[in-house]
């Protein structure tokens, strides 16, 4: 699903790349993740995995019971898995000239604010859908996120890049016309408060990305949080697939907590929306919906007290009317986090 750019604002422009109207909560049960290299389609405990670019391999495998103990006691605690692997990490340009232009502009924006940081990113490398059933749309199924590594300085280097489009390869493969962009996977979170309002933030005109427009609370899992500084070697690799998991979803609270000041304790478990990626600098986030037990009043209290204050200038809490009368002013991946919460409350209305 795509719209198109506005005449006036082609920033507004995005793409949805992955769907979950009925909202996917995190997994609960230790996830089993191996390769299925010789099984292009299906999975070995009798599920159907629907490929998604870039060709995707299964990163669940069968527990200990076997196939029928997943399949009918295990599945509806695997929601949301991540495939975390250095083959989803960028590919360097082959035109070396554009490949050193990274670093020329990082260093540009270094000497504008000297306080920036490449801090290492999670980045988006593509998405698999898992089903129960032998077909391959069925209603009961689970998202896998392919993940590899980036930072920020390749971020500012390529997507922010006055000249990204040329980083781009003409493909219908997102992966593939995405492979030599830095891609890091943002967050947002639709937050709804007690008395029915979306928290919506006005971003600060410091910030590098769309100064002044709205946006929804977010930023970015963060792979430092939970020890990642690269790919490992050894160890464990299924224990690191299940806290880089997990971390997609405690991200999203810490970003919500810091950015609008609201307590962890008061908001509920979000839950996975899709992902929607803006047409302009091609920049992918996953969205999460969360319903806080504050209302709209009390959370403007917090919000003077927030702990991420140079972000954002101001808090709105709008109805879902008046959401639509900001789409104006928002980025398109913001722009497809809407297209996702109106998917998901439709299909709340037809359950």
């Amino acid at each position: 699903m795509a719209t198109p750019a506005s005449a006036a604002d082609p920033g507004m422009a995005f793409k949805i790349l992955l769907s979950c109207p009925d909202g996917l909560p995190r997994s609960r049960v230790r996830t089993f993740p191996f390769l299925l290299a010789s099984l292009p389609i299906a999975c070995p405990f009798g599920c159907v995995e629907r490929r998604l670019p870039p060709p995707a391999v299964s990163s669940i495998g069968p527990p200990r019971g076997g196939k029928n103990d997943f399949c009918q006691s295990s599945w509806c605690e695997l929601k949301v898995l991540v495939k975390f692997d250095r083959s989803f990490d960028r590919i360097p340009h082959p035109d070396a000239a554009l490949e050193e232009s990274i670093s020329e502009i990082w260093n540009q924006s270094l000497q504008q604010n000297p306080s920036l940081y490449s801090g290492t990113k999670f980045r988006y490398g593509g998405n698999a859908l898992h089903y129960k059933d032998g077909s391959n749309h069925g209603h009961e199924y689970c998202v896998s996120l392919h993940l590899g590594l980036t930072d920020y300085r390749t971020f500012v280097g390529t997507n922010l890049n006055p000249s990204w489009e040329k980083f781009l390869v003409p493909s219908e493969d997102d992966s593939v016309r995405c492979q030599h962009m830095s891609d890091p996977l943002g967050n947002g979170a639709i937050v709804e408060t007690s008395d029915e309002k979306i928290i919506v933030l006005q971003r600060s005109y410091n910030v590098v990305d769309f100064p002044g427009y709205y946006v929804f609370p977010g930023g970015h899992s963060e792979p430092q949080e939970i020890g990642i500084m690269g790919h490992q070697t050894d160890g464990d690799f299924a224990c690191l697939t299940e806290r880089v998991s997990q971390e997609m979803f405690d991200g999203i609270i810490r970003e919500v907590v810091e950015e609008t000041g609201v307590p962890a304790s008061s908001l509920t478990d979000p839950v996975y929306i899709g992902v929607s990626r803006r047409e302009v600098n091609v920049r992918s986030t996953a969205f999460f919906f969360t319903k806080c037990n504050i209302d709209s009043s009390g959370v403007n209290e917090l919000y003077s007290r927030a702990q991420d204050g140079y972000e954002s200038t101001k808090l709105y809490a709008v109805s879902v009317e008046e959401l639509q009368g900001m789409r104006q002013r928002m980025p398109g991946c913001h722009n497809g986090g809407i297209a996702l919460y109106e998917s998901m409350r439709n299909a709340a209305k037809k359950s």
